[in-house]
């Protein structure tokens, strides 16, 4: 499957989830030499939720960073459209709500909770994956209370063009390639580094944050630039 193909159909992005499920964190360490780590505490430490609060990390996989934002007491919905990634983590915590995680699944264009629900929300490496960003950003606005937080985590652009344009080719060669040593799925990697390489940079990301209604938009580079970190709030 091609990214050309797939076109971020929901059908097939969860698809196409469903099929990596089982080695989808592993793969994360291993592609990110180890930065995939580093990136989630700095998401925890941007959203800082405390106790009483009730937090939406969207895109949420297998749930692996979801638990972590329950360490001051908040409580956490894991939400993801993959059934696949969701079964995978709610088999390895013993139960869909357990510690402070409960996992839902939903779609990020239409998302099954009512308005101003949630006192901070984010998503990590999922907003790129979903056909209309626009909506998606709307939709975590309309469910965020009014003074609530976004954390938006996501591969971003090396602020040099000709290393940013080395680290592509790295990305469209070595990514699939790295990865058949550990799954035959070897095109949906295909797939998330053409995806990586055709997203906006910084800049770009939060004018469109701006454009959904988010006000107060900052951003911050993790990892050179390899990652960005977006913050914003909902104001009104």
């Amino acid at each position: 499957m091609t990214r050309a193909e797939l076109d971020k159909s929901p059908n097939d992005v969860a698809a196409m989830f469903d099929g990596i499920a089982g080695r989808y964190d592993l793969l994360n360490d291993v592609l990110s030499l180890g930065q995939a780590r580093a990136w989630r505490h700095s998401v925890v430490r941007a959203v800082d939720a405390y106790s009483g609060e009730l937090v939406l990390d969207l895109a949420a996989g297998t749930g692996t960073s979801s638990e972590s934002f329950t360490r001051k007491g908040a409580r956490v919905i894991a939400c993801d459209f993959s059934q696949g990634m969701l079964r995978v983590g709610a088999e390895r915590r013993g139960g869909a709500s357990r510690r402070g995680v409960t996992f839902v699944a939903g779609d990020a264009l239409a998302l099954p909770f009512a308005d101003e629900t949630f006192d901070a929300v984010t998503i990590s490496f999922g907003l790129r994956n979903v056909n209309d960003v626009e909506q998606a950003l709307r939709e975590l606005r309309r469910v965020t209370k009014v003074g609530g937080r976004l954390v938006v985590c996501e591969f971003s652009h090396l602020p040099v063009g000709v290393l940013d344009r080395v680290y592509g080719r790295y990305l469209m060669a070595a990514l699939p390639t790295i990865a058949r040593c550990f799954t035959a799925n070897t095109d949906a990697y295909a797939y998330l580094s053409e995806s990586i390489m055709d997203w906006p940079d910084q800049a770009g990301l939060a004018a469109r944050l701006q454009a959904a209604g988010w006000s107060r938009v900052a951003w911050r580079n993790l990892s050179l630039g390899v990652v960005a970190l977006h913050r914003g709030v909902r104001a009104s």
